[in-house]
């Protein structure tokens, strides 16, 4: 049944964002607006804008879901997507800064001087950014589906436009508006119904919240199939470690001034994230008490989108489901602007702009170049958004964080702080990493493994996989040579912005 307002929201937030970003391409004036919005973006925004951007489908939707389906076990899905920005803050934040770096790839060659590496990070910002990108597609797609009945490739295509238009036309500083703006349209769209369904839960004296004693207590699952105490501690530490391996998350630091500010950025974020996680438990509880058990067929895409009018009929009912239908739109919109812009500047520089070279004699024009390899990017994961059927939008981006955990972790940790990392190692390790999460991702969702613990090591790899990546990359690091220049580097990372400017 179509729902009017919440069809006129989505249009709204579709509108709201191609201002910005329209806005956003009248300042660009060069290739460093293009790929970092000219490195003076300040810290307040620039957490704004990443909030906006890291508050996926999973987030706005997934946790909730997850909470009504398994109850407290899920309560520390926030906390490590929190947590995995304190990790960031006190290992590579600074020093990512002050690398000079546009990309994970410009990182990987300045730092190990290899273009073979860079290459291969590369194909991997690509391959992560492709893996995050479709439970964002779907999800609009859903979202759109849900309150207008429109098929389900409608909202896919709408959400890619959208998208493509806002990188492809300003680039960075397109999409640090249009971000920074989102969180803050997210953060409504999800506090405010949630206090209203509070508020009226309470008054009305509700019912109360239906659910079996494992939902109540933490790790009590019977399920065969997982081994509870594992997965936890697995998916925390994808979520902690896999935080700084996403290529747009990581990308965001660069557009900071200096190393200070990149700090003052993760400090702030830390806060906006928190603030924005006390609200998706209270749809996870409240649709038990409203929804039932088994009211929703896949719960973990859809209990947000339908609690409101699960609790209330009418005129409340149709704004609350408008607001979060809105928001959702928002954070597909958000957080699909990021991937898609890392994935653009991967394949822009290290594809099309050699391959340019190469055939024509000449380099391309930057804008140019970016803009056809924004529309490179997602055309992968839209053919598969459309075709492929619905996937969990919280697993396959937690199967995202444990490859990124696995492969760009190990090379951030290592090379800022080891002095004895080769580019070897670094291959290598990432090789095994993002063998082993990738293949363990793929076993998952064929359901060809044995119930227990072949399937729980499946399912959460990175509590084996990134220890694996570490010890290889550290052991092959130790039988081959570090790169020449390796004392330059490390110093640049290391000193301070106002310790070098005083000695220049």
């Amino acid at each position: 049944m179509t729902q009017p307002l919440s069809v006129t929201a989505i249009i709204a937030v579709c509108l709201v964002t191609l201002a910005l970003g329209a806005l956003g391409l009248r300042l660009v004036s060069g290739t460093s607006d293009f790929y970092v919005a000219g490195r003076t973006v300040s810290p307040w925004r620039n957490a704004s804008a990443i909030g906006g951007e890291y508050l996926s489908a999973a987030s706005f939707l997934g946790v909730a879901g997850l909470v009504y389906e398994s109850g407290v076990d899920m309560l520390w899905m926030p906390v490590g997507y929190t947590v995995g920005y304190f990790v960031l803050l006190v290992l590579v934040a600074a020093p990512l800064r002050r690398s000079g770096a546009y990309t994970l790839p410009d990182f990987a060659e300045s730092r190990l001087e290899s273009r073979t590496l860079r290459r291969g990070c590369a194909v991997l910002v690509v391959a992560i950014g492709w893996l995050y990108l479709l439970p964002q597609m779907q999800g609009a797609g859903l979202a759109l589906r849900h309150v207008s009945g429109l098929p389900h490739w409608v909202g896919v295509v709408v959400l890619t436009l959208i998208v493509v238009l806002n990188v492809a036309a300003g680039g960075m500083r397109s999409v640090t508006l249009v971000q920074s703006v989102q969180y803050w349209i997210k953060l409504s769209a999800i506090s405010v119904p949630a206090f209203v369904l509070l508020a009226y839960w309470f008054i009305s004296n509700g019912p109360a919240p239906e659910a079996g004693s494992s939902w109540w207590e933490p790790l009590t699952s019977t399920e065969p199939t997982t081994r509870s105490l594992f997965t936890t501690y697995s998916t925390l530490a994808a979520l902690c470690l896999g935080t700084m391996g996403l290529p747009h998350i990581v990308v965001r630091f660069y557009t900071n001034p200096d190393g200070v500010a990149a700090r003052r950025t993760t400090v702030s974020v830390l806060a906006l994230l928190g603030l924005f996680y006390l609200f998706p438990p209270v749809y996870g509880v409240l649709g038990r008490a409203y929804l039932g058990d088994e009211a929703l067929a896949d719960p973990s895409r859809s209990v947000v989108l339908g609690l409101p009018g699960a609790a209330l009929q009418g005129v409340p009912a149709a704004l609350l489901t408008a607001l979060v239908a809105g928001g959702a739109f928002a954070a597909f919109l958000s957080t699909a602007s990021g991937v898609t812009m890392s994935v653009a500047g991967a394949i822009d520089q290290d594809l099309l702009r050699p391959l340019i070279s190469r055939w024509s004699g000449g380099d391309a024009t930057p804008a140019a170049s970016f803009r056809l390899a924004t529309l490179a990017g997602v055309l992968a994961p839209v053919l598969i958004a459309i075709w492929a059927p619905p996937v969990g939008i919280s697993s396959v981006v937690g199967h995202a964080f444990a490859i990124a955990a696995a492969t760009f972790a190990p090379l951030l940790i290592l090379g800022v702080w080891w002095t004895r990392l080769t580019a070897l190692g670094a291959a290598t390790g990432m090789g095994v990493g993002g063998v082993a999460t990738g293949g363990a991702a793929l076993l998952s969702v064929t359901d060809a493994l044995p119930e227990g613990w072949p399937s729980a090591l499946a399912t959460a790899p990175t509590a084996w996989a990134t220890p694996l990546a570490f010890v290889i990359t550290v052991l092959v690091s130790l039988l081959t040579r570090r790169p020449r220049r390796w004392q330059r580097t490390m110093t640049r990372l290391h000193t301070p912005e106002s310790v070098l400017s005083e000695t220049t």
